[in-house]
């Protein structure tokens, strides 16, 4: 790919954001040879293993690389049978416990969250040792100390240096203690040279104070002297501290010896881990940019949409739109200075040199990028008062080289193509060139404030206009690129927003001839027209998008509905049948019990025994209809209700329920009554009138209370539409007002909704006073919309 171009699109900048993103040495020598590819099955495995490891990062919120070093010289001096030092084995070890660490995050992670099998192969390619991690770690405390449990020789050696230490000192110490040599003494303390110790000895005392002279002051006035007394014991110490050298030696030739026989292993460990270092830190990049990972090609076919300029502010830069290579493959964007054009430039060739390097891009989803041979760039000017180079000439320099290496393959950015000399002659030029390169097949996107490349954009297939936006009112960009329409200069509206006289505006139109102002007001009718088009284009879809998602809404709906009524009545079906079996069986059992008794019984043992399987055939009724079938004495009124108004408070029999009647029995005597959220057809021979009911009650005060509440009290609370809060209360004083009434069943109908109502009515039930026990609603009752309770 060609430096100048990676220079002027700033590509080392984004390198350099990588750069801070890398976490090892090792990973960032590979992060500084990045380049762009022109590969394209190369760039797609590079961009799924930044959108594997983006995922992977947002999955596990942080994955650290620290501890991994470079091992290569570590592990060289292994290779030769060198020793390693301290502070290199504990490099290696955390590296190694780095490799130990990734791996168990993949083998904890649960099997349907894998979701990322090209990082997940690297890492399950590394070799974790952890036997010489923790060799390591138990023998070496830090980088210049080795532990005592390194060795029991070690242990033993130490143990004896400190030993030998304290027998000196304490010999020592009695020597500058004597009241008999203090007067030979400079001072009275204990010092070490040349890793002995010695006294302080006055000079002129030399020959009443026998020993070995190790130094003397700078003065020359003090001798430090090893007393003869401890001559012998400084000898074993240092004897022993030879011991201990070797020994830590041979412990560190041991540790690198096993660090050795693992050499290779160790090797592709480094590769895997600054390789995965690597694609971590391009994926923190991509989640830092809000990038995506583009549609690849190599057909030449660009559509950015919302791309923003990675070294813009995310928050201020104005996303730009633009397509290449499908109907047309130049572009010549045209418009005011400061509107944007270079930025819409470099964000193109910027954003494609990223796709192309394995990067994501910051744009959104559906952003297609071609891969290109080759990228270049004349943007900015050039100028050198040294080489003697106008603006035009810099700019000219750059395009010969340019003309001279392109093949048909390549992306190409002009900015202000033809500047910088005569209008004429550099409009003329700047059309020959985009005819040169349209003409071996080049992608190319050029800007340019001539009106001739506007007219030869429009005449000419495969070339298109594009302007950006500015708005004359406010006298400041939009930054919005419009593919298809030609920019104005907008010269006359700034200059008149700015204050200059109108005679003056108009004396310059007449300089100018009729057919430019003419297209000048074409070009701005066509961009109203183009803005009025997309602001309706924008609504449909809007509104289109809102039409299909209500629409799926409903769809989902009506599926789920249809999925619970085949449910319901699936089970129905199933319990009815289970029910009825059971029910058969149970009745042929009797009907053989009652045959038998008929030949082996006397009459009156018979007979007792006949009334005893009817009650068990009876009881066993009652517990297979789970307590709604009353028992067949009860099931008739001998004395059923006589004129029935609507709204009146009747028993049902049948089903041990109260309700309202909703509607006048017909001529068979058949009704429906309201009970709770259902309404059930009954006949007038299965209801009784509350009013009908003798209860006994005393005429003290609760016994008034009582039988006015046992009037007026409802099997049923209502709470729909109501604040759990409220239902709370409620609930909490019809409780109270069903107990004293003598209610023995209630139904509380909370709806099924979120949940939240019948999780708070359930838990006041748990613990009332008044309550024995509490059920969801059976099929037919309500369901988990309601909520039945047995009171004590």
């Amino acid at each position: 790919m060609n430096t100048k171009t990676l220079r002027v699109l700033e590509y080392e900048k984004i390198k350099s954001m990588l750069l801070q993103k890398v976490e090892s040495s090792i990973g960032k020598s590979i992060a500084e040879q990045l380049a762009p590819s022109a590969d394209l099955q190369e760039i797609v495995q590079w961009q799924k293993e930044t959108s594997e490891a983006s995922g992977l990062l947002i999955q596990k919120g942080q994955i650290s690389m620290g501890g991994v070093h470079d091992l290569s010289y570590h592990i060289k001096r292994a290779e030769i049978g060198s020793f390693l030092y301290p502070g290199q084995l504990l490099e290696v070890a955390d590296t190694l416990r780095a490799a130990r660490r990734l791996k168990a995050m993949v083998k904890d992670t649960r099997e349907e969250d894998r979701k990322y099998p090209i990082i997940e192969g690297y890492i399950n390619s590394l070799y974790s040792f952890k036997t010489i991690e923790d060799r390591i770690t138990d023998c070496i405390i830090s980088e210049e100390e080795i532990s005592d449990n390194a060795s029991p020789t070690l242990k033993n050696i130490r143990r004896q240096i400190e030993a030998k230490n304290a027998g000196i000192r304490s010999r020592l110490n009695n020597i500058i203690s004597s009241a008999q040599t203090q007067k030979y003494l400079q001072e009275a303390i204990i010092t070490i040279r040349q890793d002995r110790y010695v006294v302080p000895v006055k000079q002129e005392y030399r020959a009443n104070f026998p020993g070995l002279i190790h130094d003397q002051s700078s003065s020359g006035a003090t001798l430090f002297i090893e007393p003869m007394a401890i001559v012998e014991m400084n000898n074993e110490l240092k004897e022993l501290k030879l011991k201990e050298k070797a020994e830590i030696e041979r412990i560190l030739a041991e540790l690198t010896a096993m660090v050795g026989d693992k050499a290779e292993e160790i090797k592709t460990n480094q590769k895997l881990l600054a390789h995965l270092d690597f694609l971590f830190a391009k994926g923190k990049l991509s989640i830092q940019m809000r990038g995506v990972e583009p549609e690849l090609n190599e057909t030449g076919k660009i559509r950015i949409k919302n791309g923003r300029h990675p070294l813009l502010d995310a928050k201020a830069v104005v996303p730009t739109n633009i397509w290449l290579g499908e109907d047309f493959q130049t572009l010549v964007i045209t418009g005011p200075n400061t509107g944007g054009k270079t930025v819409t430039l470099k964000t193109v060739g910027l954003l494609t040199l990223m796709a192309q390097s394995g990067f994501h891009v910051p744009a959104d989803f559906g952003t297609r990028l071609s891969v290109f041979q080759q990228v270049f760039a004349d943007i900015g000017d050039e100028q050198s008062i040294e080489q003697s180079l106008s603006t035009f000439s810099s700019h000219m320099t750059n395009i010969v080289e340019i003309l001279n290496r392109v093949e048909n393959n390549a992306l190409i950015l002009l900015d202000e193509l033809g500047a910088g000399t005569d209008p004429t002659e550099g409009a003329a030029l700047a059309i020959a060139i985009l005819n040169h390169l349209y003409g071996l097949g080049a992608r190319t996107i050029a800007t340019t404030h001539y009106t001739e490349l506007k007219q030869y954009a429009l005449t000419t297939k495969g070339v298109k206009n594009a302007s950006v936006e500015f708005d004359v009112e406010t006298l400041s960009p939009t930054y919005r690129l419009l593919i298809g329409v030609p920019g104005k200069s907008n010269a006359f509206e700034i200059s008149k927003r700015l204050g200059l006289d109108q005679y003056i505006i108009d004396r310059a139109k007449e300089f100018i001839t009729k057919d430019e102002i003419e297209f000048e007001d074409l070009l701005t009718s066509i961009e109203k027209n183009k803005l009025t088009a997309e602001r309706e284009k924008d609504e449909a879809i809007r509104l289109k998008l809102m039409i299909q998602e209500q629409k799926e809404d409903y769809e989902r709906k009506l599926e789920k509905l249809s999925e619970q009524r085949e449910k319901l009545l699936r089970e129905a079906k199933e319990e009815a049948r289970k029910l009825l079996k059971e029910a058969k069986e149970e009745a042929e059992e009797i009907i053989k019990e009652l045959r038998a008794l008929a030949v082996e019984q006397e009459e009156k043992e018979k007979n007792r025994k006949i009334e005893e399987a009817r009650k068990k055939l009876r009881d066993q009724l009652d517990t297979m209809g789970g307590g709604w079938m009353a028992s067949p004495e009860n099931v008739v009124n001998t004395r059923p209700p006589k004129q029935l108004k609507l709204g009146d408070t009747v028993h049902i029999l049948t089903l041990n329920q109260k309700g309202s009647v909703a509607t006048l029995p017909d001529h068979n005597g058949d009704l429906t009554v309201q009970v709770g959220i259902m309404k059930v057809n009954v006949n007038m021979n299965h209801l009784r009138l509350e009013k009908e009911e003798k209860e006994k009650v005393s005429k003290t005060g609760t016994g008034k209370i009582m039988k006015s509440k046992s009037q007026s009290i409802q099997s049923s609370l209502d709470l729909r539409g109501q604040m759990l809060e409220e239902a709370l209360l409620n609930t909490d004083k019809y409780l109270d007002d069903a107990y004293i009434a003598g209610l023995r069943e209630i139904t509380i109908i909370h709806g099924k909704g979120t949940g939240v109502l019948r999780d708070g009515i359930k838990q006041l039930l748990k613990g009332h006073k008044h309550v024995k026990s509490y059920r969801d609603g059976a099929y037919g009752e309500g369901g988990t919309g309601v909520t039945i309770a047995e009171l004590k």
